[in-house]
């Protein structure tokens, strides 16, 4: 089992800053790869960024490109997601997922963390 907690969200005002972390304990010998997802008010959860657990390889969304970076510290078996520029359209849940098999599916997920962007 790998358990993974998120933590830094917040309110923040429209073109302000904020890092989550996710930190990932018990069987992170597992995971292949990690992700953020969000979940805003009366949408479906979308993807945002992943990172592959080497921190090789990223993938971002078209909303997050340009202003959100992920990163990962093998040390701390920490990932971030660093938010720049951040609009009134970012504010929802955000979710640490983790994923163990080969396709791109995810088997673990935080609790979520609420970021909120004041226009």
């Amino acid at each position: 089992q790998v358990r993974l907690v998120e933590s830094g969200g917040g309110l923040v005002q429209a073109g302000g800053s904020l890092r989550l972390s996710c930190a990932a304990s018990g069987r992170t010998s597992a995971l292949l790869r990690m992700a953020w997802f969000r979940q805003a008010p009366g949408k479906e959860r979308e993807f945002v960024a992943s990172i592959s657990w080497d921190g090789i390889v990223t993938y971002y969304a078209d909303s997050a490109r340009g202003r959100f970076t992920i990163s990962r510290d093998g040390a701390k078996n920490t990932v971030y997601l660093q938010m720049n520029s951040l609009k009134p359209e970012d504010t929802a849940v955000y979710y640490c997922a983790g994923g163990v098999r080969t396709t791109a599916t995810y088997d673990y997920w935080g609790q979520g963390t609420q970021v909120t962007v004041s226009s």
